[in-house]
């Protein structure tokens, strides 16, 4: 069974939310540790991104997932965005987020860049952060099928597609819809270096245990 989450020291399972956003609901970022009894203990952590600022829904997906993989051996950190309380345009906020992702990863005292998840326009998040900080490997979940078609709400301004390498772990899940949307209109889709993933439901063992084996592939 899952140990119970607790708000303590970082050197133990805690909360972490973000300076600045105490007033009013702040990005949360919740570290859970493996049981006494997983089979083992993988030094590599796993970083779960969601953002509850568009998608309230998300958050609770990928508790689904964290359960399994900390039952595993993993230690996982889940980590939930809500907007500023001051208006930026896209690019200004991708940076901010980026930066609640850095300062709350060194927070955790992880020691080995991690592995990050991140589902729907989290992605968005996660992928401005892998631009110019070190990860294991990235996996997104349904993520946007370029930033063009990402609606007003979530970016208010252009932003740049992004250019960084795709030379290094990396994956995509989706629905079959989605996924043939993004082989015919993103560049994740349609490069021979990212995995490409199908599952019928997001949400169901089968999706997860193919989450596992892409990590398992990673031989951390």
């Amino acid at each position: 069974m899952q140990p119970a989450l607790k708000c303590v020291r970082p050197s133990r399972p805690f909360c972490f939310r973000s300076k600045g956003l105490l007033k009013r609901r702040a990005s949360s970022f919740v570290v859970k540790q493996p049981p006494r009894g997983a089979p083992r203990e993988v030094p590599t952590p796993l970083v779960f991104c969601s953002a509850g600022a568009w998608e309230p829904e998300a958050r609770q997906g990928l508790a689904i997932y964290t359960s399994m993989f900390v039952e595993k051996g993993f230690t996982c950190i889940e980590s939930d965005f809500v907007l500023p309380p001051k208006t930026l345009d896209s690019q200004e906020l991708m940076d901010h987020f980026a930066g609640e992702l850095k300062s709350s990863i060194r927070s955790s005292g992880i020691p080995f860049p991690p592995v990050i998840f991140a589902r729907g326009f989290a992605s968005l998040i996660a992928q401005t952060y892998v631009s110019s900080n070190p990860a294991h490997g990235l996996f997104l979940i349904s993520p946007p099928i370029n930033n063009a078609s990402v609606p007003r709400y979530v970016l208010p301004s252009e932003l740049p597609e992004f250019d960084f390498e795709l030379k290094f772990p990396l994956a995509v899940m989706a629905q079959p819809t989605h996924l043939n949307l993004l082989k015919a209109n993103s560049r994740l889709g349609q490069s021979d270096y990212v995995d490409l993933l199908e599952a019928n439901d997001l949400e169901t063992p089968e999706a997860t245990q193919k989450m596992m084996q892409w990590v398992d592939e990673l031989g951390i």
